[in-house]
């Protein structure tokens, strides 16, 4: 047994995940969950520079996701980053910048690897898995589909619309204008449909990671309070998605937030309901199951795998 924390570190979000990770038994089990919104990717789409706030943002989050590994005796951490930091001009500095304040080595990973340990993460623990399924992971900076099965993935792309990168780029307020929203529409129509080709034989069983969908899912069912137990696997259809999607549009960031959505997720929840709904639209996807998993469990997975091949399958406390 093995305590890792893994921590994704997105464009808008920070997510930390404590786990165990059970070699006898080649399991993930989850000890402790954290988000924090960093809003790391903050004009990053425009200027490819982490400013200054954004930084100390990032590393207030780190050094706290260290105390927690602390007090919950990791024995390891595992950081990863993606869309903002390979955007980034100055990510270098960042990250040496977040070892002297902490101590934490974050690795910048591709579109690619982001897609790929998603992908195993989103499905970690599920039983029963369809022969051929899809992964879509809504990020702030970047979206990743991905299709495979249980042992392997057959097809795989990252793309640069992600719903801060797009909210910066297209709405100039909220709730946007009819030309901004139909602007946006046509970005995010004209790269779903030069890269969805390849996955239209896994359109009915697709699984849904990361703010985006667990937010709208939450809506959808009617929780006060975020309860991941009821948000995974949680079924989502196209039209609660457009439903949603059309009275996001239509409304002030107050009224937003008024029905449930919270503060760092609000101004961009629009942006991200509309990239969901295109791509089930385009797609053809009647719903899809959300998963509260992603790439903090696909790190977890990985390490697991590792460890597994290592031969080590002490059972310590």
């Amino acid at each position: 047994m093995k305590r890792v924390s893994c921590i994704d570190i997105g464009t808008n979000t920070a997510l930390l995940l404590i786990a165990d990770l059970d070699t006898q038994e080649g399991s993930i089990k989850p000890v402790f969950h954290k988000q924090t919104i960093i809003r790391l990717g903050k004009n990053v789409d425009e200027q490819k520079i982490i400013d200054h706030e954004a930084m100390q943002r990032l590393i207030s989050c780190m050094t706290d996701y260290k105390h927690i590994s602390k007090e919950h005796d990791v024995q390891q951490i595992i950081a990863a980053g993606t869309s903002a930091l390979r955007d980034a001009k100055n990510r270098m500095e960042i990250i040496d910048e977040v070892v002297r304040a902490c101590g934490i080595v974050i690795k910048t990973i591709s579109g690619e690897e982001e897609a790929a340990l998603t992908f195993s993460g989103a499905v970690a623990g599920m039983e029963e898995l369809p022969e051929t399924f899809s992964v879509i992971d809504i990020g702030g900076g970047s979206t990743e589909i991905t299709m495979g099965n249980a042992q392997t993935i057959t097809g795989s792309v990252s793309m640069n619309i992600g719903s801060v990168r797009l909210t910066e780029r297209f709405f100039s307020s909220q709730p946007p204008s009819e030309e901004e929203f139909n602007a946006a529409k046509e970005e995010i129509n004209r790269h779903l449909t030069e890269h969805l080709p390849p996955f239209f034989e896994a359109r009915e069983h697709v699984y849904g990671v990361a703010g985006t969908l667990t937010t709208i899912a939450a809506v959808v069912s009617g929780l006060e309070q975020f309860d991941p137990e009821k948000i995974h696997n949680f079924r989502l259809t196209c039209e609660q998605v457009g439903n949603l999607l059309d009275m996001f549009r239509r409304q002030t960031l107050n009224e937003i937030m008024d029905s449930g959505i919270p503060e760092g997720r609000a101004d961009v929840i629009t942006m991200g309901a509309l990239i969901l709904h295109q791509f089930m639209k385009l797609l053809g996807t009647e719903s899809i199951r959300v998963s509260i998993q992603g790439l903090r469990y696909g790190m977890a997975w990985k390490e697991l795998q590792k460890l597994v091949s290592d031969g080590e399958t002490t059972n310590s406390a």
